[in-house]
């Protein structure tokens, strides 16, 4: 499980440390694609064939757009030996990564921010959303 927040910076070719606690859960080979919120998103393999299963079941006509939205800008970067990954640009864009980025680990994988971009998501929330949130799920 991916636990945690770790606040680094994309170097100049857009190179992000993922960090080591991360790398060792993401395994072999993982996938980076676009989030529904202005972020990234790092699916361990396992995890990202189990997603795009249940993508492959709806209607072509209904699933048309969400899997050109994923599977379009995914990527299958390897670490480099300092435990950097090269995002493309067309990711970084999209996630308005410039330099600073934190690394969170949300459960089965993890999403990459710009800091700017999480600060404001952590100023949008509320805590009695999440209590809201979370008794919907208990229910």
């Amino acid at each position: 499980m991916f636990l945690g927040e770790y606040s680094h910076s994309a170097d100049t070719k857009g190179r992000v440390f993922i960090p080591a606690k991360f790398r060792d859960e993401l395994g072999e080979g993982f996938v980076v694609t676009r989030g529904v919120d202005p972020c990234l998103c790092v699916y361990p393999k396992a995890e990202w064939e189990k997603f795009s299963a249940k993508i492959e079941e709806f209607p072509t006509v209904q699933a048309r757009k969400v899997r050109r939205f994923l599977y379009s800008a995914a990527t299958d970067p390897t670490p480099d030996s300092q435990g950097r990954i090269l995002i493309p640009a067309v990711l970084r864009e999209y996630a308005s990564i410039e330099k600073d980025v934190v690394v969170i680990g949300v459960g089965s994988y993890i999403e990459i921010w710009s800091s700017a971009a999480w600060e404001k998501e952590k100023e949008l929330e509320s805590s009695q959303e999440i209590e809201a949130l979370m008794l919907a799920l208990e229910g």
